[in-house]
Parts: structure tokens; sequence; C-alpha cells
């Protein structure tokens, strides 16, 4: 199955005119010595040794095994590596920093932070990169581990005592928020900008979230720079589209979860931020709620807005936006632009002029329902942009049902009449609603590819269907432990193990029976210390945890009477218990795990920026059970973005059968592919050593049911 432009090659010949700046001799584009390739974002290399006319002989250069795999299957390797000074530096699925010979895949270092510190790494967050910095003799890595930022010497591997409390920054603190615990991540790699590093965090997605404000720190020092409150406080912008005024204080969210773009020249960081919490319900929330959903230019320097354009209003989706932007540049309106271009979870493109934030196609407020849940007031439009086209479809009809099979389409049809559909912004229900594009894209956190030759921006898609039902919270009445536990479940673990703990198949395990398989000391050690995908609720206090294990194992332990608000009116220390809270995330499956949305199900997709138009459209990945029975590759689920390359290739793992391929970037048509000793579910890097361009991938797995490994995987072309 192809679905390919039949304008393309027009298309493709007018955007590689219009390209005056070539980018061969662009010093960025030789090495990756950033997240995502430069601080542009640009996942794109200018080497050409590896092409359209040699990339079938592509074999494994060497392989490095981190010797952490896991076998519950539940770990992942998400790091996208840096290579500098012929060094490539990356990340275990436990998060221990690795410096591995570029060249021969030789270890020159390794450093575990939970040893080094103490503590214990039951979970400390899937971690997606590291960043580098040098000035003279001093060359550095940073890289966080749970709630702690750490640098070390990029040559030894040693923490730099001068650096924070003896080389580690506690990201807890200096946040400007009254409470001293919580529960943060710093999954993404700061930025760099001069003598500063800009970090980012993943927060809790209840009530109990923290604010997810933007800071820099020195990097010799881990002094705080600057720091930007993405929830405004009072007198500053955005502080009026809350309608609480102490929303500052008692919302948290709008954070940058999935890293930053830097406009070195201008010194401009460019910040994609996500929802405010609670994600799926807004009654504490009504409002527009800035600048939660917005991309947000700062000043590198002082971390003061620049301007910003918020993609979703009052969000109820949980549309983060997924990715760092990539900072392009375009023919537009017939004269060269630099520009920013910001990819989202529902498949929209939006690109805007780099300095002034103005739009360069126009943006419509469109029109969307009302909610129906109880204090609820869902914004009346949303902003869609009228060009880039988008790179996934925006409605699921009912004539879109599966139809691999008769059997299939009549097995989804009858759940599909019982749930709201009928748009991308059909707000949450009690009913139950179709939410399509779903909670992990359209485009997620591998990101999109900017090739500057050709003015191509390439990105991969999710057409995976997902189900949204509401329950209406009520308190448990009594005063037991368990009582207490079932209130503190709703806010802290529902999302993920459903309202009815029975959790969602080959994502969330159930937690029914957890009393037959586990004792009370274990429950509340896993809850301390976290487990695979399961994060750590160290940041509870000790007595909310053992009121989580009694209500997990049906412990009926009498307490003293206790008191949880479901407003918290008065002191913002309150967390609240929202009026309705989501069933669990649930992907709209058949019963043999099959999309219940007709193929394809996951794409990779050619955008020309200049015109806006989609050149190409190609299936990403196959069922082989299907292939075998005839039917065309129909693409997967798919998690890690593209790499784009002078050579005039695509790389791109990332889909649930476990390869890794090379498109050609002009067609779309596959040139080469090999299967990983694991999902590749990370975006790819490309870089030169010895002379030797080599592609190397994270085969890290463990997503989607898959296996877990523990390899980075080198390819080059043979002596």
């Amino acid at each position: 199955m192809r679905f390919i432009h039949p304008v393309f090659c027009l298309v493709g010949l007018l955007s590689l005119g219009a390209c005056a700046d070539r980018p061969e001799n662009d010093q960025r584009f030789r090495q990756w010595t950033t997240y995502g390739g430069d601080p542009g974002s640009h996942r794109y290399s200018n080497l050409r040794q590896i092409n359209v006319d040699n990339v079938s002989k592509l074999r494994v250069a060497w392989t490095y095994h981190t010797g952490e795999r896991d076998t519950a299957n539940r770990a992942q390797i998400q790091c996208n590596p840096i290579v500098v000074n012929g060094v490539l530096y990356a990340t275990s699925s436990r998060i221990s920093v690795l410096a591995i010979h570029a060249a021969t895949g030789k270890p020159l270092w390794r450093f575990d932070p939970f040893t080094h510190w103490g503590g214990e790494n039951g979970w400390a967050g899937t971690n997606r990169g590291v960043t580098y910095w040098e000035s003279g003799s001093d060359k550095r890595i940073l890289c966080s581990a749970g709630n702690y930022l750490f640098a070390l010497d990029a040559t030894t591997g040693q923490p730099i005592p001068t650096f924070g409390d003896n080389g580690r920054l506690d990201l807890q603190r200096d946040l400007d928020y009254h409470k001293e615990k919580f529960f943060i991540v710093a999954n993404s790699p700061g930025i760099i900008y001069k003598d500063l590093i800009i970090m980012g965090m993943r927060l809790s997605e209840g009530l109990d979230a923290a604010p997810g404000h933007v800071r820099a720190f020195d990097v010799r020092t881990g002094k705080r720079a600057w720091i930007f409150h993405t929830i405004p406080y009072p007198g500053e912008p955005g502080h009026e589209t809350w309608d609480d005024p102490q929303a500052y204080r008692r919302i948290g969210g709008a954070n940058a979860w999935a890293g930053m773009s830097l406009d070195e020249a201008r010194g401009i960081v460019f910040v994609p931020l996500g929802s405010a919490t609670y994600d799926f319900w807004g009654g504490y929330r009504k409002g527009q709620n800035l600048y939660a959903n917005c991309l947000v230019a700062l000043d590198a320097a002082t971390g003061k807005r620049q301007w910003h354009f918020q993609t979703v209003h009052h969000d109820l989706w949980d549309r983060d936006l997924p990715a760092p932007p990539n900072l392009v540049t375009v023919t537009h309106g017939g004269k060269r632009t630099d520009a920013v271009a910001q990819i989202t979870k529902h498949g929209l493109v939006f690109l805007f002029d780099r300095v002034t934030g103005k739009p360069l196609f126009p943006i419509r407020e469109t029109p969307v329902p009302p909610s129906d849940l109880r204090g609820e007031q869902a914004w009346p439009t949303q902003p869609i942009p009228t060009l880039p086209e988008p790179f996934m479809r925006q409605n699921f009809p009912e004539s879109d049902i599966i139809d691999v099979s008769p059997e299939h389409h009549a097995e989804i049809a009858p759940q599909f009449r019982q749930l709201k559909s009928g748009g991308m912004f059909i707000p949450p229900s009690e009913q139950g609603a179709v939410l399509f594009p779903g909670f992990d894209g359209g485009g997620e956190w591998g990101g999109a590819s900017f090739d500057p030759e050709t003015g191509m921006l390439y990105v991969n898609a999710n057409e995976m269907p997902w189900k949204v039902t509401m329950k209406e919270n009520q308190l448990a009445p009594g005063g037991t432990l368990a009582d207490r536990g079932q209130n503190l479940y709703v806010g802290n673990c529902a999302n993920c193990h459903g309202a009815d703990r029975k959790g969602n198949a080959g994502a969330y395990p159930s937690l029914v029976g957890l009393d037959k398989k586990y004792p009370p000391a274990g429950v509340a050690q896993l809850l301390k210390t976290g487990r695979g995908t399961m994060p750590s609720f160290k940041h509870l206090a000790d007595a909310d945890r053992e009121a989580l294990v009694a209500f997990l194992l049906n412990l009926k332990t009498e307490a003293d009477p206790y008191e949880l608000k479901e407003v918290a009116a008065n002191e913002a220390d309150d967390v609240p218990i929202p009026a309705y809270s989501m069933t669990g995330y649930s992907r709209f499956l058949t019963k043999d795990h099959y999309p219940a949305i007709k193929p394809p199900w996951g794409t990779l997709n050619a955008i020309d920026l200049t015109t806006g138009k989609l050149a190409w459209k190609v299936p990403l990945g196959e069922f082989a059970a299907l292939t075998k029975r005839g039917i065309s590759p129909t693409g997967t689920e798919n998690y890690g973005g593209p790499v784009t390359t002078a050579g005039g290739l695509v790389f791109i793992g990332a889909s649930k059968d476990e390869k890794f391929r090379a498109f050609d970037k002009r067609t779309g048509k596959v040139l080469w592919e090999t299967t990983l000793p694991a999902g590749g579910y990370a975006t790819p890097c490309v870089y030169e050593a010895d002379g030797k361009q080599y592609v190397v991938i994270a085969a890290g797995g463990g997503k989607m049911g898959t296996k877990s490994g523990d390899a980075y995987v080198a390819f080059a072309l043979p002596e």
C-alpha cells in the first residue's frame, strides 16, 4: 500500500530550486552534538557517503550491549545519542551514562548515578539523551535521573564536585513552588545557551502536579539563572486567562517535557508546553489556561517571553506539544524566511515566523462541541491551520471502521456506535468517546526531521484510535485506611490502571487480586521505588502510601478520621479530587490487537513547507500475519522519529515490527530494511568517525507489548 502524491516530483524540484543557501558545508550537520542533531532540531545530516545507490549494502558495524535487558519486557531505551570528538554519549534503560568510541563501539566509561550517590533505582523514568558543554579544557556531560540533574567530566565520567551539591542538582528546589516534595522527572535533555542549561521536566498528570516552570541553570555551578512561570503569577501576562486567580498555586502541568530548540544567533529558545492538570476534566481551571499547550519563544539569556501561540485552548484531550519544534528556513511570499515548525499530537503542523511569531499560513478558530460534564466549560473554538496540510486523518467516521476482514468489522461496529464520535475535539463524557487522533499522536516525542536541501519536513504518525470514558468521583465516606487509599488511587493511579483496577492489556497491568501476589511490605516498596514503566511515588507521604497499600490489598485496618476536600477553597496545600476521572488509557483495538480503524495505522509523511502540501505518504511497518494473507503493509503504531540525510535517505525505526528502514526521501520508497535485536523506539543519529559514516539507533524495545533489549546498533558500509 503506497500513498504517493502525484505532484511530488514537481513539488520536490521547485523546493530544491528555492533553496539558495546550500547545507553541504554547514558544520552543524556533520556530527550529532545535540539532542535532535543540532540546537535547531533539524534531525538532518549533510553526510552523503551512504546514499540511495549503496544503502542496500549497509551492514552492522558494531553493537554495544548495556547489560541491562529487562526480562519482564517493561524497560525501554528512548535515547537519541550524541557524538562529540569521536565519542558517542548515551544512556541505558536504567539511566547509566555511557561513553562509547564512535567508530568501534568500544566502551570508554560508564557512570551509574544511583550507585554513586546511593538510593534505589526501581524507576527513574525514561531518558531521551544527554547534553554536552565545553569551555576550553572543561568538557561536561549533563544528564538527569529522577529529580536530579548531574554534571560529569566528559573525559572520565566522574561527577564535577563544584556543580550543585557535589555534582548534582535537585530539580525539586528553586521552582517557586510552595511544596518541597512532588513527582518530577526530567526525561528529555536540556539545551545549552552559552553557559546556561535550560531545563524542562515531566510532572504528575493529576491535581497533585507541580507547575511546569522552565528554568535556566549556570552550567558551572548549578545556580538558577532565570525562571519562566508557565502558569503566570499575578501581574504577569497570561494570568488573566485563568478563572481562578490562585491557579498559579493550585494547578500544575503546562510543562516542557519534550525538550526545546534554540536559535543560537538570535538567542531565542523555543519551548513546547504540555497541558495543565487535571488533563481530562478542567472544572478547577476554567479559562483559556495560558501557557498550557503553547509554543513559547523566550529570550535564552533572561527567560523573558517574546511571543507565544496556544495550539489547544483549555485542553481536555492530553494534547501536549510532543516534540521540540524544527527551526527551518523556507521560501514564503517570494522570500526566504526563518521559521519554526511545531508538530502536534493531532497531526497538525503550525508554522510561524521565528522572530515575530506570525503564522506563515492563516490559522482559523474553529467551533467545537461543548462538554456535558458537570462543572466543565470547554473552550468554544480551537485553532486549525489552513496549511500545512494535516499529516494524518482528523476524524474517525463509521465508514472507516476496520475492514481487513468482515469479522473484524463486525466486532468493532457495535462498540463504535455506543461511543460519541465525529471529530477530534469531542469532549470526554460519561458515555465514552472516540479519541482520534489518539493520546500518543499523530506526532509524538520522536519529532520531525527537516531537510534544508529540499525544504521538506518528514514526520511519522500514529493513526491509533483510543477510547475515553469519564466516571464521576464519589469520595469514600468511611474512616479506614482503605477508604483514604481509594481517594488517593483516583488521583494517582486510575488513569493508567483504570477506575476498576483492571488495567489495560499490553500497557498497564491489572491490579485486581494484587493481595494474592504481594505482601503489604512488597507493595509499599514498589510504590516507593517504582518498577519498569510504573513511576515511583516516593513524593507521597508515608501515611499516604500506607493508605494506598490498604486499598490495593483490601486491608480493613481502622484509622483516625480524615478529610479529603473536593475543592481546595482556601489552602493551596490541599489536593482536590476532580469531579470526574478518566476510567483508564484504552486503545480502541480488536480482540487480536489490531486498531479499530481502517489502515494505514502508521505512516511516514513528507510535507513541503514552501507550499504547505503533503508530498507523499507511505505506510510505516507491517503485521506479518496480515502480509501472509496478501494484505498490503498496513503500517503499525510507532515511537521514535526520523533522520534525513544529504545522501537522499530517511532513516527510521519506530515500528512495532522491530525493523529499521531507509526510505528514498524523494519518493517514500523503502530502499533497505533490517530486523533489530529489539524494537528501535528511539530517533537514530548520523555522524562521521575516522572518515566513515555511521547510523546508530537504540534497540531497547519494551513498548507495545514487544520484548525489551539493551543494545545500541551502528550501521555502516562495508570496507
